[in-house]
């Protein structure tokens, strides 16, 4: 009995683990057809979008060495404003975290590299890439924009975007390899893949959309 129970617990196991990598590999292939040809990283070849969203992160890692993401999508937003790609900046983050404010560290760095501080509006709860879209979307009455992250990232925004009517196209920043964010990121795609399909998730602004103040 000891050990069919066992391998009766192996099997179980198995199949899990093959469920685990083909869901991780049907949310990467949709995700990635959704984001073909929207994502450029030629600055010359993007189209003008009004609004540009910054996806933040933290300025500083957990051993206080600058965070090569944050450093890398800052440059990528001002760049797109000094060569008129995008006439507003949207720094979307979280500031839950005690002594780390995603969108004022975003916009600070953002002001030191010449964008106007009028040019650039704070959004301080997207907690996730899901809520950055839907409240780029509704709180800022957007029906286009130009997400602003690594290409990885982009993907990912542009796949909820396409579920949220949301006409996205990404700008890539420098990517920063490491093995620990190539794993977090196919969680987060089996995780985008379950938001959009199984739990269909819809972020909703309490009573009405543009809540915050309209882009002139």
């Amino acid at each position: 009995m000891v050990n069919v129970s066992r391998r009766n617990v192996l099997i179980f196991g198995l199949v899990v683990v093959d469920l685990m990598v083909a869901g991780a590999f049907a949310a990467n292939f949709a995700i990635a057809s959704a984001a073909k040809n929207k994502t450029y990283s030629d600055i010359g070849r993007i189209p003008h979008r009004r609004v540009g969203l910054v996806l933040g992160c933290p300025e500083r890692l957990s051993d206080g060495r600058f965070n090569l993401f944050f450093q890398a999508r800052v440059r990528a937003a001002a760049e797109l404003y000094r060569q008129g790609k995008v006439d507003y900046l949207l720094a979307s983050g979280d500031n839950n975290t005690p002594g780390d404010d995603e969108p004022a560290d975003l916009k600070r760095e953002l002001v030191s590299q010449g964008v106007p501080g009028e040019k650039i509006y704070l959004d301080y709860a997207g907690f996730s890439t899901l809520d950055s879209v839907f409240r780029a979307r509704d709180l800022f009455d957007r029906n286009e924009i130009t997400i602003i992250s690594q290409e990885f990232q982009n993907q990912r925004a542009i796949f909820i975007a396409n579920h949220t009517g949301l006409d996205a196209i990404g700008f890539n920043a420098d990517d920063v390899f490491s093995v620990r964010n190539v794993l977090r990121e196919s969680l987060a795609r089996v995780k985008a893949g379950l938001d959009v399909y199984v739990f269909r998730k819809r972020w909703h602004p309490p009573g009405q959309t543009a809540l915050l103040k309209p882009l002139a």
